[in-house]
């Protein structure tokens, strides 16, 4: 059985002190639970302290983006190694803002999943449709593409993570169906199996968009649906424990 994942997407939330009191807070509330991965992807100024606090929890450290060069004249870029100097075991690849707000290309996530894999890393690769792709029926085209083009040619293939993250339920409140939601985690793992030759046994796909307490339990109950990407659930300590607590089945 696959091992429940929550993380944890802070966006550009969270100025450092900020950053310290939320984890702190969050330590206290799930340090005893064991069958989860925990995982928090605070911003790049966040890294360092949080890192410093969640050392020796069971929470582990995230990035929400990376560069695919290892170093050079790439003004506001972060590499891989800069973020495992930092103590990140995750990195968060191909978020439906990165796509949308920086013109990030299936390419340019393909060897961004490269490198954090040569670096040590783990990706966390997203995917997901429009509210104008899904209602016109494209859902599982643009899906299927978007695995295809971050996968050719990866090594390591068992070493990722997926998200799966309708992009018209982040941040809006409105959640996929959960049978919908699962039916998706369903092809998803099907493309890495028929296209990838992967065990969809050992793959793990999260589903994201709107995650939040209240809805966590019916989602998590799905056969393809292995925990959660959680955007501004995880702002909250409380609220974020709560998911987490439902995961581990205590709630």
């Amino acid at each position: 059985m696959r091992k429940f994942m929550i993380a944890g997407n802070w966006k550009m939330n969270k100025e450092n002190d900020e950053a310290i009191d939320l984890t702190a807070e969050l330590v206290k509330n799930v340090n005893d639970i064991k069958n989860v991965d925990i995982v928090i992807c605070p911003p790049f100024t966040a890294l360092f302290p949080v890192n410093k606090i969640i050392k020796s929890t069971i929470i582990e450290l995230g990035a929400q983006n990376m560069f695919y060069e290892e170093k050079g004249a790439f003004t506001g870029e972060i590499s891989g190694n800069f973020l495992v100097s930092c103590g990140c075991k995750y990195v968060i690849i191909g978020h439906s803002e990165r796509r949308k707000y920086f013109g990030e290309s299936d390419n340019d996530i393909n060897k961004k999943i490269k490198r954090a894999v040569e670096v040590g890393l783990i990706p966390i690769l997203c995917v997901g449709e429009t509210l104008e792709q899904r209602e016109a029926g494209h859902t599982e085209e643009v899906v299927r593409g978007e695995i295809i083009g971050a996968m050719e040619n990866q090594v390591n293939k068992e070493k990722i993570i997926f998200a799966y993250e309708p992009i018209w339920a982040i941040g809006t409140g409105k959640t996929a169906q959960p049978a919908d939601a699962n039916s998706i985690h369903k092809l998803i793992r099907g493309v890495l199996e028929a296209d990838f030759e992967m065990n969809g046994d050992n793959i793990r796909i999260l589903y994201g968009g709107s995650v939040k307490p209240s809805n966590a339990e019916i989602l998590l109950q799905q056969s393809d649906i292995d925990g959660s990407l959680v955007g501004g659930a995880s702002l909250d300590a409380k609220g974020f424990a709560d998911i987490i607590k439902i995961a581990a089945g205590e709630s």
